[in-house]
């Protein structure tokens, strides 16, 4: 049997990439998704999303079920696998998966998003789900009536704080700056919380164990090198997002982080290689940048093809 040849192949099932499908299909492309893991991305781990145009308020699951209801509206084909590489045929694409599959298309929009940073300490791995945790929505149950740390200070840092302080005992913030990064609404609603407090300018250099069992954080000072310790029931990391773009350097330039190399066009040094979302080197990464990402790489795909 002869292989679809696809107008539109889109490499993540993210917000930008679930963009990029609708707009490719709604052009009459022959589009396919294909989706390592999970439907929405990293969207889906937020609680509340209060800044998306139309919407006073939403959760990311409630957004990312809405998108994905609305692909399946629509004749796009998807695809479970992890794509493992890429090569360019000329007029074609061809992607392989980890899985063993294999798919052609035409044009290949990227839209991988990025991955949860770690804090790089010893035995990060193991205390995973087990004192470490990356998501307060999926096991802030697990905090009810203990003392929680929040590391970070950021939009997502903050947010998870919040929803903790509903959850937990009392939340600490462990922010390595002297200030929050984060947008001032959300500041203002953690400085309101009666349980919630913050540590600046403070960084975590190990973990405390007991019996093998997390306990704790160790802490020191940025600027006097002070040390501290930091008891508490669990910590939920919140210090940003790293991509995972290596295995597609053969066809889009890297930058020194891992981040696509593509500007506002989201094109790449590769002729029907587009780019889309967070995996993007940008210096904003929010909802709304995502989506436009994905409108624009489905539009330049389009062009590409001659429409």
């Amino acid at each position: 049997m002869e292989q679809t040849i696809y107008d539109v192949i889109v490499v993540g099932c993210g917000p930008a990439g679930m963009t990029a499908a609708i707009y490719a299909a709604r052009a009459n492309k022959r589009v396919c998704i294909i989706e390592k893991s999970v439907f929405g991305g990293q969207i889906t781990h937020s609680p509340l999303v209060e800044n998306f145009p139309g919407s006073l308020a939403m959760s990311g699951n409630d957004f990312a079920a809405r998108m994905t209801e609305q692909v399946m509206s629509l004749d796009i084909a998807v695809e479970m696998g992890n794509v493992t590489a890429i090569i360019d045929q000329g007029p074609a694409k061809l992607l392989e998966t980890e899985e063993g599959s294999s798919y052609r298309g035409r044009t290949v929009i990227l839209a991988t998003g990025a991955k949860h940073r770690t804090l790089g300490l010893p035995g990060e791995d193991e205390l995973e789900g087990n004192g470490l945790y990356y998501c307060a929505v999926c096991d802030g149950a697990l905090m009810k009536g203990k003392h929680v740390a929040v590391i970070g200070g950021g939009n997502s840092a903050l947010q998870e704080a919040i929803l903790l302080s509903e959850l937990g005992e009392s939340v600490t913030i462990v922010q390595n700056l002297p200030c929050y990064t984060a947008e001032m609404k959300l500041r203002e609603a953690v400085e309101a919380k009666p349980n919630t407090s913050t540590v600046f300018s403070t960084l975590v250099d190990g973990v405390l164990l007991e019996e093998g069992r997390f306990a704790g954080l160790r802490l020191i000072h940025a600027q006097t090198g002070e040390k501290s310790e930091l008891r508490c029931g669990g910590a939920f990391v919140a210090i940003g997002m790293a991509p995972e773009n290596e295995i597609f350097g053969t066809v889009a330039a890297l930058d020194a982080q891992g981040y696509f190399e593509s500007g506002e066009d989201c094109t790449t040094r590769t002729g029907g290689v587009f780019i889309a979302g967070d995996c993007r080197a940008k210096q904003v990464r929010q909802l709304t940048t995502a989506v436009a990402d994905g409108a624009v790489a489905a539009l330049a795909a389009c062009r590409f093809l001659g429409f």
